[in-house]
């Protein structure tokens, strides 16, 4: 019987660098809902405008992330991963540091939607270079390990922006995203794009993912999995102080504080359902496990009524878990 071969020490950093790139990603993607409301008071926006304005501002990030996502994708699979990891947190790094300055709210969302763009790039490289340069028996666990480290990116995101000011969290961001590219440079590129670069094949063309409705099927049931972990995370908690409100909470909801226990437990969930997917030898049984569980926790969140802060925050920690 063939015994698969040790990794070797590049594996080990490729995989450490990864996670240490989807942390400050997460990290300066989740920063606006943590400091929305004290830096968009602090520039001069009114409070009645102050949920309008930060939806159009987490719309204006999100379009940036959808065309980022697009011209990553395809300048990753032209030019080799290597290249977006260190364009896509360049970019994203200089926007965070430069969001630390903006007295505006057309400045501030123009280097969102930067950022936007950069963040885009972070996550689909990092995982792809993991997954292909592992055997296929350890994807799972190389991958599980890069987002759940990455996710604590959240959670300390969450303690900077409720420990300093918020233009001190910005520009951590972007310190951070460049003190990662001093540790980029000891990694290699993936053996596979190395080995795909050498034939005729066609790489980098969005027409390959609608090239036969079976592959545009499964890349289109990608995309809705996550649907509803944006709806969890881009609403349910980036709003959770107007939630709040809503639900005549006496006590002050701080988005912070729900992002931190929510990736909190998105860090354990996300331990949790690549172990579960390793032992049921099925990923697909494992995601659909928490998206019964996603469904049931939301239906928990919109029926409280009054809810002390540690209970909502509790109920947080589920739906990031979940």
């Amino acid at each position: 019987m063939n015994t698969p071969a040790p990794l070797n020490r590049t594996v080990y950093l490729t995989i450490l660098v990864a996670a240490l790139g989807y942390f400050v990603d997460i990290y300066d993607l989740l920063l606006f809902s943590i400091v929305r409301v004290a830096s968009l008071q602090e520039i001069g926006v009114p409070e009645d405008q102050l949920r309008g304005i930060g939806i159009l501002l987490i719309n204006i990030q999100m379009l940036g992330l959808l065309i980022g996502g697009l011209l990553w994708g395809v300048l990753g699979d032209k030019r080799g991963r290597l290249s977006v990891l260190f364009g896509s947190i360049f970019i994203y790094s200089i926007a965070n540091f430069a969001n630390g300055f903006v007295h505006s709210v057309e400045a501030y969302a123009t280097w969102r939607f930067i950022a936007g763009i950069g963040l885009a790039g972070e996550l689909g490289a990092g995982i792809t270079l993991v997954a292909e340069i592992l055997p296929k028996n350890k994807r799972g666990i190389g991958t599980t390990i890069v987002a759940s480290i990455g996710i604590l990116g959240a959670v300390v995101g969450g303690m900077v922006g409720d420990l300093t000011h918020w233009r001190t969290a910005y520009m951590i961001g972007g310190g951070l995203g460049f003190a990662l590219l001093l540790l980029r440079i000891g990694i290699a590129e993936s053996h596979l794009f190395d080995q795909v670069k050498k034939t005729e094949r066609r790489r980098g063309q969005i027409s390959l993912l609608v090239s036969s409705w079976p592959i545009f099927l499964k890349y289109l049931r990608c995309i809705l999995i996550g649907v509803p972990i944006w709806y969890v995370i881009g609403v349910l908690i980036t709003f959770s102080p107007e939630f709040g409100k809503a639900m005549n909470m006496t006590e002050t909801v701080k988005a912070g504080h729900a992002v931190m226990w929510s990736y909190l437990g998105l860090s354990i969930g996300d331990l949790t359902s690549g172990l579960l997917s390793q032992f049921l030898k099925s990923r697909r049984l494992s995601v659909m496990v928490f998206l019964v569980l996603t469904v049931m926790v939301c239906g928990l969140y919109l029926s409280l009524e009054a809810p002390s802060l540690v209970f909502f925050y509790f109920v947080c920690a589920l739906l990031g878990f979940s």
